[in-house]
């Protein structure tokens, strides 16, 4: 029997949390933004491969893909992990092979969730409510030049509204092999308030991971290629991007651990949180790379941040990692 005290139960515990990794302070610049004794939780199990997560500040909900089963799951605390969408990346009829799901996942200026859709090779917005998702799409961008996308990967907003995103081939079968490949660079795009879809980068070999400096004046790139593991940085210009350099590179440093910059993001205060050889690496705004969540036990492809920016949460693989930075 199970005997009920003040609304507990007796007979049953919650399963104790699960927490993997440590955090390494390379420089005491850390202790602002990350306290003493933080630990990554497991706070979901059970994917194929995890990536683009999303914090919805609104609905108190992370979403996240899961590339090779083509959905996006939801977690909340209350309710756990729940499919959210399905499918999320390709809609078409012809069976096809390669990582057919969404990747990255945003909000556009209104609210709206947009999905960088590897199998369908475009970038999209849902045609439904946050919460009342349903497969039903709007094409952003689904070509240039009249040559459909590899792959579109990862995307930003700047803040004037124009969507940025990257188009690495690792959604192709057979990457840049594949004999659907249409384009011949490896871009980094961006879509104007009109519609149209201008290249901005085509000297990156696998353009990842994006996102913009406090004020939208720098972008910030990751390029997940093993031999030039590098983020680079730009400054942003009504023209274009200018002035491109290596922010950090991972070429030395990285050498013999799991994973590449990946997946980004960068907080108010302008630090960066990145995917990277081992798991997070986090740096300042001027390049330093001041800490590390090291210990994982599959590579980090990506990370998000709470509303109050107090948490990070990681697609870490199979599992879905949450990050209690400060209290």
């Amino acid at each position: 029997m199970i005997v009920l005290f003040a609304g507990v139960s007796l007979g049953m515990t919650q399963p104790s949390p699960k927490f993997i990794g440590h955090i390494e302070r390379l420089d005491p610049e850390l202790d602002k933004i990350i306290m003493q004794g933080a630990k990554a939780e497991i706070i979901a199990e059970g994917m194929d491969w995890s990536e683009g997560p999303l914090w919805v500040e609104k609905h108190k909900m992370l979403l996240w893909s899961d590339v090779p089963r083509d959905t996006v799951w939801k977690w909340t605390e209350k309710g756990g992990k729940e499919v959210y969408l399905t499918p999320s990346g390709y809609t078409g009829s012809v069976p096809r092979k390669g990582e057919m799901g969404s990747n990255g996942l945003l909000l556009d200026p209104k609210g709206n969730l947009v999905l960088c859709m590897c199998g369908d090779r475009r970038m999209a917005r849902m045609d439904a409510p946050l919460n009342a998702p349903r497969p039903k799409f709007v094409t952003l961008a689904g070509n240039y030049e009249g040559r459909k996308f590899d792959s579109p990967n990862d995307a930003a907003y700047s803040p004037t509204g124009e969507l940025y995103f990257t188009d690495p081939p690792y959604g192709l079968e057979h990457q840049h092999n594949d004999p659907l490949k249409e384009m011949k660079v490896q871009g980094v795009y961006k879509v104007k308030k009109n519609g149209e879809v201008v290249l901005l980068i085509d000297s990156l070999t696998r353009p990842n991971g994006i996102a913009f400096f406090p004020g939208g004046k720098q972008l910030l790139v990751t390029n997940s290629d093993g031999a030039n593991p590098n983020w680079y940085i730009y400054d942003v210009t009504e023209e274009g991007l200018t002035n491109g350099r290596i922010f950090y590179s991972a070429k030395s440093e990285g050498k013999g651990l799991r994973g590449a910059p990946d997946g980004l993001k960068i907080n108010k205060d302008g630090y960066v949180f990145s995917s990277a050889p081992g798991g997070i690496w986090i740096f300042n705004r001027s390049g330093k790379l001041i800490g590390k969540l090291s210990g994982l036990s599959a590579p980090a492809s990506n990370c998000t941040f709470s509303g109050d920016e107090k948490t990070l949460y990681i697609t870490n693989d199979m599992n879905i990692l949450r990050l209690k930075l400060m209290d």
